[in-house]
């Protein structure tokens, strides 16, 4: 399975390198939002407040991860699909998926904190909380929105399907991420913040195993 997991991981890279017109996007996107953020909210002046910093940071980051992991199944058409069925596992197809939609999420967060660092400041006093709340939400977002992007698949790419199905798991983890980096924002010991670390933790063991124990089902229909 591992082995099936590289190389599955390794065609998703030639695809995205392939086609980088939509990682491109996706850039263009994250860079535009925190410049018309700029440009709007009156930054320049120091206007800015730390929890309207956290909320705009917060929103930019859901948006581009659900355009970045929604074509996960999505550009896959019936014949690869098909194909993809007969040369490996349906485990090792959603693993593949998450970890690379994974690193796509955190590539964009990290992008996404290096332009809100440069452009609207750089408030955060607790680096190393903070860059482990991305890690976290980043895992989180990728298991959740891959797992219900095959589900859309398997509905004609229904868009607001999708968005129904991932509203109630992204909600929780979206709530513990902004809670966790404002404690990051404002310095708070990490003992404040571990109860809702480990909470965030078992939403991604959770939604990952679910994802991992019904996607063959899903896979087979």
């Amino acid at each position: 399975m591992f082995q099936q997991i590289s190389v599955l991981i390794r065609k998703e890279l030639t695809l995205e390198w392939r086609q980088k017109y939509a990682l491109n996007g996706i850039l263009l996107y994250v860079v535009s939002a925190v410049f018309i953020v700029y440009l709007s909210f009156g930054a320049k002046s120091g206007s800015l407040s730390i929890p309207t910093w956290n909320a705009l940071y917060w929103i930019i980051i859901l948006f581009s991860s659900v355009n970045a992991v929604a074509k996960s199944f999505v550009q896959e058409h019936q014949g690869r699909q098909l194909y993809y069925y007969m040369i490996a596992s349906p485990e090792a197809i959603i693993l593949s998926k998450v970890i690379y939609n994974t690193a796509l999420t955190l590539t964009l967060a990290l992008l996404g904190y290096a332009v809100f660092s440069l452009i609207l400041g750089h408030p955060v006093q607790d680096q190393g909380l903070f860059l482990l709340n991305l890690i976290l939400g980043a895992m989180g977002f990728s298991a959740s929105l891959t797992m219900v992007s095959g589900i859309a698949s398997k509905a004609g790419n229904n868009a607001t399907l999708m968005a129904i199905l991932s509203f109630p798991v992204i909600i929780p983890i979206l709530l513990m991420a902004i809670s966790i980096s404002k404690n990051a924002l404002d310095g708070l010991d990490w003992s404040v913040s571990v109860d809702k670390l480990i909470s965030l933790l078992a939403i991604n063991a959770i939604v990952t195993a679910t994802g991992y124990i019904l996607f063959p089902y899903l896979w087979r229909s």
